[in-house]
């Protein structure tokens, strides 16, 4: 039987193809628009195509059963009609938290929505703050002068580990008793900002500086850096929120996240320990150096 990866150059999708490649019994097949540049592990079967494209997916959804779906909100309805219309019958959506915590409408939701209407089978799995994001946030300032920069080192959350998102994408594709769930996830901790670049710091062994800018200093560093860090530093630093409708940095709630207790992470569907973020930190030390 085979399964279908998109977004499989992608933090998560890359790694959903190693673990579906290591399980053995599947034909994995990843979807990308450059296969020369994807860099994909061996071992997969390369389809070309792209999922803003539906009409370029015919090749890539022929005798597919299971798909993992990378979210693209403007084609999803087609890219599912045409995956169920091809026989694929199960697909896991990489969505997002925000959808839990009704902050998102119009990116992911929608991509929820179209599976589920579909009539296929399906599970979501909803990751909160990706760790990931500060390898691209305060890779380049860490690198160069072991600083890191932000208008508030003591705002906090619960990253994960983008092994644990595909942890449990690759359990819901692969096994029973995970059809018609949600699942919302976080890493195991609360960590400020300033813990965070601490964990780093050990897992380079070398200190780190933490330095207080302000919002409009922050933009301006995250604009310099291109990629994602200018791609969403008017989110991230509070000018706009999720749904893209302007917002003053300066004028965030008050709102104190231990209140919420425990969140739910990876250990509540795969049974493993969840991924700390000094974990995290020690498996890309080498992103810092």
């Amino acid at each position: 039987m085979r399964v279908l990866v998109t977004g499989a150059a992608g933090t998560v999708g890359r790694l959903v193809v190693e673990e579906l490649l290591g399980a053995g019994g599947w034909d994995v097949r990843v979807l990308t628009r450059d296969p020369e540049r994807a860099a994909l592990p061996k071992g997969a079967e390369v389809a070309v195509g792209d999922l803003s494209r539906p009409d370029s997916l015919r090749a890539a959804l022929a005798g597919v059963e299971r798909m993992y779906l990378f979210p693209v909100a403007e084609t999803a309805r087609e890219v599912v009609a045409r995956a169920k219309a091809a026989g694929v019958r199960r697909v896991v959506v990489l969505s997002s938290g925000a959808v839990t915590g009704g902050m998102d409408t119009s990116f992911h939701l929608p991509v929820e929505r179209a599976v589920e209407d579909s009539g296929l089978e399906w599970t979501h799995v909803r990751p909160g703050e990706f760790a990931m994001n500060k390898v691209s946030l305060w890779g380049p300032s860490i690198r160069e002068e072991r600083t890191v920069r932000h208008p508030d080192p003591t705002a906090a959350w619960f990253p994960v580990h983008e092994r644990d998102i595909a942890d449990i994408a690759v359990t819901a594709l692969l096994h029973e008793g995970h059809v018609g769930a949600a699942y919302t996830l976080s890493g195991p901790q609360l960590l400020s900002l300033r813990q965070q670049a601490h964990a780093i710091a050990s897992a380079l062994g070398e200190e780190i500086h933490f330095e207080q800018v302000t919002p409009e200093e922050a933009r301006e560093l995250y604009l310099r850096q291109g990629g994602f860090a200018a791609a969403n530093a008017e989110f991230l630093l509070g000018f706009v929120d999720y749904e893209g409708r302007p917002a003053d940095p300066r004028a965030m709630p008050d709102f104190d996240p231990s209140a919420l207790g425990p969140q739910p992470t990876a250990r509540d569907v795969t049974g493993r320990p969840a991924r700390t973020f000094a974990q995290w930190a020690h498996d890309h030390r080498d992103d810092f150096r």
